[in-house]
């Protein structure tokens, strides 16, 4: 279910991390690969009046799982985009509550 949204890196990046990353992650998050959706949205930033390269910035949407969890998995996010020589990487977690995620018109709480 993380739905992990990047900005501040390139598609062919993304590409290049997208399978060891997405099993490492699934490793921490003890499930399987197929539960990820990894997003890169086509965006501009503007700064000042003038255009402006994104800064690394990943969102992570996902029913809470834990602070240790949440370490392991803003830590490893950070140790790929390192690979590129950035020279900071943000990662923000947005926690979805289970009755307030539908799939097909039920909620995913007990």
């Amino acid at each position: 279910m993380p739905q992990i949204v990047f900005r501040g890196i390139s598609i062919e990046q993304l590409k290049s991390i997208s399978k060891p990353l997405v099993a490492e992650l699934a490793d921490i998050c003890d499930c399987g690969t197929d539960n990820f959706t990894l997003e890169l949205p086509n965006s501009t930033f503007v700064y000042n009046g003038e255009e402006t390269p994104a800064f690394p910035l990943i969102e992570v949407k996902w029913f809470e799982r834990g602070q240790e969890i949440r370490d392991r998995f803003a830590q490893t996010l950070t140790k790929y985009l390192m690979d590129f020589k950035l020279p900071e990487v943000e990662v923000v977690f947005t926690v979805f509550s289970e009755t307030s995620y539908y799939i097909n018109g039920k909620h995913c709480g007990n």
